[in-house]
């Protein structure tokens, strides 16, 4: 039976971090870290996690701006409102949260944050230095399912690495980051063919797909690692995984939970950039 990787208990760890150190930059630098946060329309769902956001702003110490405009904001109103933020010294990271409405070029607006305060690291300039390995800030999801990795004493050099999904925001920097510390990676997306016995190859397998159980304990190597960063609602209105936990717990050495996995690492790790941003502003590296 696998261990369970507890994303509460570690994301509390970071978020502990966190709060040492902006309380240590207050009293000897006077800096205090401000986090923006933009929603537009009111999406249940977006709602729920700028909430969370917030909340986790106050843990660990910072200002949360919040901005939370109309569902018929135009682009440029909204465009005007990050060119603000940008100057805004009080600022130090900005969020826009996704998804936006459909008549907002999310990418214009996501081009439009200054690198040095897009803490989801989703600016082209950003995603290029992760390429490179000369990153500052890493997408949250990713860089929460690397510290989850971490905490299992799992050694990433030399393992084969399979990644399922393809997306901007998890698959494709996760493949990077796991590349990054030597691992050997497959990314595997809808058109993969063999899926199955690719899955049974890998030492570490990341499941990104949003599909509901779509991964099963007979897709498993015995002793793999497995992080499911799916958040999927049944008809029943539970919550589950893109991982079939049950059969799945079985056959792997660590696990993650749904809820309680990767979703807590997301803000802690949000949190970790804004502070980075933070620091890189005020020239401390």
């Amino acid at each position: 039976m696998a261990q369970i990787i507890d994303g509460k208990a570690v994301s509390a760890a970071v978020k502990q971090e966190v709060a040492e150190e902006t309380a240590k930059l207050k009293e000897e630098k006077g800096i205090k870290i401000g986090l923006a946060v933009v929603i537009v329309g009111n999406n249940p769902a977006s709602r729920v996690y700028v909430n969370n956001k917030k909340k986790a702003c106050e843990a660990v110490g910072f200002q949360s701006f919040e901005y939370a405009l109309d569902e018929n904001t135009t682009q440029e109103q909204l465009l005007d409102l990050i060119t603000v933020l940008n100057r805004d010294d009080r600022v130090n990271g900005i969020l826009v949260q996704l998804p936006l409405p459909a008549h907002i070029d999310e990418k214009k607006v996501i081009d439009a944050i200054s690198p040095d305060k897009d803490v989801d690291a989703f600016h082209a300039i950003n995603v290029g230095k992760i390429m490179i390995g000369k990153y500052a800030f890493l997408p949250c999801t990713p860089a929460g399912v690397m510290r989850l990795i971490e905490s299992t004493g799992t050694e990433i050099s030399g393992k084969q690495c399979v990644v399922i999904g393809r997306s901007n925001i998890v698959g494709k920097p996760m493949a990077m980051l796991l590349l990054h510390k030597s691992g050997t990676v497959t990314i595997c997306h809808s058109r993969t063919q063999n899926l199955k016995e690719i899955c049974l190859g890998a030492d570490i397998l990341v499941v990104a797909v949003g599909k509901a159980n779509f991964v099963t304990g007979d897709m498993i190597k015995e002793g793999a690692v497995v992080i499911d960063v799916g958040m999927n609602r049944l008809e029943n209105g539970k919550l589950c995984g893109d991982v079939e936990f049950e059969s799945a717990e079985k056959k792997a050495s660590y696990i993650t939970p749904v809820p309680g996995g990767v979703g807590p690492m997301t803000i802690a790790m949000l949190m970790k950039n804004t502070l980075t941003a933070a620091k890189q502003q005020a020239g401390i590296e």
